[in-house]
């Protein structure tokens, strides 16, 4: 579990969107953190989170509680927040509208899975700092994800549009993850470019012109692996 790494030790865990609580569950088996409060909007995901936690013993550590996002948690009942396996959007709506609990956590540890650019941005715009980035592939799939705490002083951060696009820390890191993902981004914009080229509608020469900006930024983020 990647996103377990990303965990202070010590610290009292909220999960939104826990689906079958596995991540308090293995957080508080190792020991990792003291206790968890797992949340879900929908009712089956989360009767079969209790059943997972009664069958590992751990009913008296972890509590369960149906939530449309952090709705049904008070600020200060924990010190790292967990959202992941959602949209962007989603994710942000759910931070926008607990605003007032989110503030209380020590740390948010996020796994957008749409939207990055945006949801980075909105990060920052709200006063929080990335400082941790992680990428793994599982399936054929990507999946980032990332670590944030309050911005220190009130100084505002800001992202480039590249690393708005594929996270400043992994850029930095030159994560071999990105790469493959880099690379698989540049293929599937070759195709469109193609498949555009000579079209003669507006809409088509705007989305041409999209596509070019975006394989700039994925060339740009690949050359920093040209000397490792």
């Amino acid at each position: 579990m990647a996103i377990a790494g990303m965990v202070t030790c010590g610290n009292r865990l909220a999960d939104v969107g826990c689906d079958h609580g596995y991540l308090s569950i293995y957080l508080v088996g190792e020991k990792k953190v003291p206790s968890a409060i797992a949340m879900d909007v929908r009712p089956g995901p989360l009767s079969r989170a209790r059943e997972n936690i009664t069958r590992y013993g751990l009913e008296d550590y972890i509590e369960t509680r149906l939530s449309d996002g952090l709705a049904k948690l008070e600020p200060g009942e924990g010190d790292t927040l967990v959202i992941a396996g959602m949209g962007g959007p989603l994710m942000e709506r759910i931070l926008n509208d607990g605003a007032k609990v989110r503030e209380g956590f020590q740390e948010l540890i996020l796994q957008p899975q749409s939207d990055l650019p945006h949801f980075r941005h909105f990060l920052s715009e709200i006063g929080w700092e990335i400082i941790s980035e992680e990428m793994i592939k599982e399936d054929g799939k990507f999946y980032p994800m990332m670590k944030a705490v309050h911005v220190q002083d009130g100084k505002k951060v800001t992202y480039t549009a590249e690393e708005a696009w594929f996270g400043p820390i992994l850029l930095k890191k030159c994560h071999p993850v990105l790469k493959e993902y880099l690379l698989r981004e540049a293929s599937i914009r070759e195709k469109i470019l193609a498949d555009l080229s000579g079209a003669p509608s507006e809409s088509a020469k705007q989305r041409l012109a999209e596509v070019k900006e975006e394989m700039g930024l994925i060339k740009s983020a690949l050359k920093r692996y040209e000397s490792i």
